[in-house]
C-alpha cells in the first residue's frame, strides 16, 4: 500500500509542553473516505532524530482531538521525550442509514477492528488501517520511529489496544489499558458491535476478544507476547464495571497464560477523563521505559 506518498493536510498546530501538537486529515486508501488523527511531538523530536510512539486508542463517542483535550498526557511525553498519536475512533461521513443512530455502534464506535458485514465492510476497517495504513504513515513523514511503538488505550479503546497488539505480534513493544473492555464477547457493546460488524459467529468474535486471544496463544505453545507484563487500570467506582468491563477475566486469561498483567483499582474513580488524567503520568511511564530500552 504506497503510504509513503499520501497526502497530509495539516489541520492546526499549537505549541504544548515544548512540543507542538498537530492535528491532520488524510485520504484513506483503506477506509475509502478522509481520516483525522492528532499527533504530539515532544521538544526532542525533529529532523534526524525519530522518537518512540504511544499510539492511544479512545473509547466510544471520542474523536481524535479528546484524548489530547482532555488527558493531559502532553506534559508526560514532553518530559519521556515521547511521541503520541490519536486517531479518530471510526470513519465519518460514509452516510449509512443509521451509522449515527447509536452512541455505541457506528459513528464514533469503531471498536478496531476489520467489518465484515454489508453496509459496514465498505468503510468500517479500522484495524487494517491502523496497523497497515496509519503507522507506516507517520514513519514516512514525521519524526517518529515505527519501529519503538507501543499502544494503550480506553475502555472501546482499550479493548482495541490489547486486541490489536494481540492480533499483530511484534507490532507494539508495550502495552497497556485503562478500564478496557476485557471481554466484549461477553458484555452487551461488546455483543451488540460484534453482531452488527462481524455477525453471528461466535468463533469469529473471539478473534478480536481479548481473554480469547491470549488464551489461543497459550494453547498454541507460543512464547508469553509481553514478559515485561501489561498495566491495567481500573476505578473501582466504575459503573460499567460489573457489566461492561469485566477485567477478572482477563486476569484469568493471564494467570492460565502466564503472561504478567497488573491490574490496578482505584476506588471511587469512575469511568471518564478525570480517572484517566490521575494515572496518566504512570502509563506514559510504563511505555517510555519499554520504548526506551
Amino acid at each position: 500500500m504506497p503510504t509513503a506518498n499520501s497526502k497530509l493536510e495539516l489541520l492546526s498546530q499549537y505549541a504544548c509542553a515544548g512540543g507542538s501538537q498537530s492535528f491532520y486529515s488524510h485520504p484513506s486508501e483503506t477506509i475509502g473516505l478522509p481520516m483525522r488523527f492528532g499527533v504530539f511531538l515532544p521538544p526532542t523530536a525533529g529532523p534526524g532524530n525519530a522518537v518512540p510512539a504511544i499510539l492511544y486508542l479512545a473509547g466510544l463517542t471520542c474523536n481524535e482531538e479528546t484524548f489530547f483535550i482532555k488527558a493531559g498526557a502532553q506534559q508526560f511525553a514532553a518530559q519521556h521525550g515521547v511521541a503520541l498519536i490519536s486517531p479518530d475512533t471510526s470513519p465519518r461521513g460514509a452516510n449509512f442509514p443509521g451509522e449515527a443512530t447509536d452512541w455505541d455502534f457506528g459513528v464514533g464506535a469503531g471498536f478496531y477492528l476489520d467489518a465484515t458485514q454489508a453496509p459496514w465492510a465498505k468503510h468500517w476497517q479500522m484495524e487494517s488501517y491502523l496497523t497497515k495504513e496509519l503507522v507506516p504513515l507517520l514513519g514516512a513523514h514525521l519524526p517518529i520511529d515505527a519501529s519503538r511503538l507501543g499502544t494503550m488505550g480506553h475502555s472501546m479503546g482499550g479493548h482495541g489496544a490489547l486486541t490489536l497488539a494481540y492480533r499483530n505480534p511484534g507490532l507494539f513493544k508495550s502495552l497497556s489499558a485503562l478500564a478496557p473492555i476485557c471481554a466484549p464477547s461477553l458484555c452487551p457493546w461488546g455483543e451488540k458491535a460484534f453482531t452488527g460488524y462481524l455477525g453471528d459467529d461466535r468463533a469469529l468474535w473471539a478473534e478480536h476478544d481479548a481473554c480469547q486471544l491470549i488464551l489461543q496463544r497459550h494453547h498454541r505453545g507460543e512464547d508469553v507476547l509481553y514478559p515485561q507484563g501489561i498495566l491495567i487500570d481500573q476505578g473501582g467506582g466504575d459503573r460499567f464495571l460489573d457489566v461492561q468491563l469485566h477485567p477478572d477475566k482477563l486476569e484469568q486469561a493471564c494467570h492460565i497464560s502466564q503472561q504478567p498483567l497488573q491490574v490496578r483499582r482505584h476506588p471511587d474513580y469512575d469511568h471518564g477523563y478525570y480517572f484517566i488524567q490521575s494515572f496518566m503520568a504512570d502509563h506514559v511511564a510504563f511505555h517510555a521505559q519499554k520504548l526506551r530500552a
